[in-house]
Order: C-alpha cells, then sequence, then structure tokens
C-alpha cells in the first residue's frame, strides 16, 4: 500500500519526466547572431565546458576577469541574452556558479535550490534553458558539506528527523543514497553522499525516455561536478 509520501514523490517524478522530455527533445541549436558578440559564443558542448573548466582555474589561482559586470557589458544585456551553459546547483551560499566560473552577468543560466535537486520547478527552468536559450551544456554541480545531503544522512542513521519541508527535501535526496555503506567515517561517508547525490541527479534526467535520446544524439550534453570549499576546485565526475 502506497503511502502519501510515496504518492507525492511519484507525482513529482512523473511531473518532471513530461517536462524534461519536452525540455531536452527541443534542438539546442545556436542562438541566432545578436548584441553579445565580444566573445566568440562556444560553437558546442565541449568548448563550453572548456570555459567553464579554464574560468575555475582563474578562480584557484586568484587571478578572476572581472570583465563581465561593468555598465557597458551589462547594457548589451537589456534586450537579450545567451548563457553559453545550465548550472544547477545547490543554494548555499559559498557556492555561487558565476564565481567559481568566474564568469559574468548573461553568460550562465543558474538554477540553484537545497541539493540540486530534481524537482517540477526545475524541470520548467531546464526546459526554458534548452528551448528558448538553447544552452547544449548541462551541469549538475554539488558541493562539499552540502547541508541538505547531511540530513539525509543523519536520517539515514536515524538521527532526530527535520521539520516537514525539510524532510520532503530529504525524501527526494535518499533514493540516491540508498548504495552507501553507512558504516564509513562521517567524513568519508558525507564526501561519498555529495558525490552519489550529484548522479542521481543526473540519472533522474537520463533515463527518461526522450532525455535519454538527446543525450544520445548530442543535442544535449550533461556532466556532473563536486565543489571543494577548501580548494575552490570543481571536480568533474567521469
Amino acid at each position: 500500500m502506497m503511502t502519501p509520501n510515496m504518492k507525492r514523490r511519484q507525482c513529482l517524478i512523473g511531473a518532471c519526466g513530461l517536462g524534461l522530455g519536452m525540455a531536452l527533445g527541443a534542438a539546442a541549436e545556436a542562438p541566432p547572431p545578436g548584441s553579445i558578440d565580444t566573445e566568440p559564443y562556444p560553437r558546442d558542448a565541449s568548448e563550453a565546458l572548456a570555459r567553464l573548466k579554464k574560468g575555475n582555474q582563474r578562480f584557484m589561482d586568484d587571478k578572476p576577469l572581472h570583465d563581465r559586470q561593468k555598465s557597458s557589458w551589462r547594457s548589451l544585456l537589456v534586450e537579450t541574452q545567451k548563457p553559453f551553459a545550465t548550472v544547477l546547483g545547490c543554494s548555499d551560499s559559498r557556492v555561487p556558479p558565476e564565481l567559481i566560473f568566474d564568469v559574468g552577468f548573461g553568460e550562465l543560466f543558474t538554477i540553484r535550490l537545497a541539493g540540486n535537486i530534481i524537482a517540477r520547478d526545475v524541470i520548467g527552468s531546464l526546459q526554458y534553458a534548452v528551448r528558448h536559450l538553447h544552452t547544449s551544456l548541462v551541469v549538475v554541480l554539488g558541493h562539499e558539506s552540502c547541508g541538505a545531503v547531511t540530513a539525509t544522512v543523519d536520517e539515514m542513521l536515524h538521527k532526530p528527523t527535520e521539520p516537514e519541508y525539510i524532510g520532503a527535501l530529504i525524501q527526494l535526496i535518499k533514493p540516491g543514497l540508498g548504495e552507501l555503506d553507512l558504516k564509513l567515517g562521517r567524513d568519508t561517508l558525507l564526501r561519498a553522499a555529495v558525490e552519489a547525490n550529484v548522479r542521481w541527479s543526473m540519472r533522474q534526467l537520463a533515463t527518461l525516455p526522450e532525455g535519454e535520446r538527446a543525450l544520445r544524439e548530442g543535442r544535449v550534453t550533461m556532466v556532473g561536478g563536486v565543489y571543494e570549499l577548501a580548494t575552490g576546485h570543481v571536480r568533474f565526475l567521469n
């Protein structure tokens, strides 16, 4: 017999599947030429990912460019935008994608919520990014010491439960942590849980039929990464 929580989760994932199919089914073609042409637009997802990696290296080296923040640049964005990647990340105040990838206004379409979970609103945002902004690269970005992931692990270890709405968030993360060895040391366990949660979000998106087809055909590329708080490095997953 299904519990109310199980029904709500199945309805949520069902809605996600419908939305992602529409999103990833849309061709991620390059946007038409516009007024923002001061830097070559990445020709494909590979070039977009390379730009993110270079920006993260500058961030780690304390050599950010900060060349996309001035009023002269912002004026180019009044009528249009063409971000070169979409980043699904966590709401944590320590992990702002624009800073850790050293990009400026108009260069990333960011979706941030606790635990970088897959939910209906996330799918709607992804659909908009792919269909209307034509971003062919989607990055699912987790980070060390994620509070939502930590709360999920604590519940799995039979620690005190969280309030209702945090509990609902936990229920969306928990299925992706089912294969963790809960006997690991706490630090090791939490690091493994963060990576598992990133892979869980990716798996939910990639295993939907239309999403799988779009990824296979190369119309959309999806990668996962984990941000290391101490170093500033984004470790992209294989």
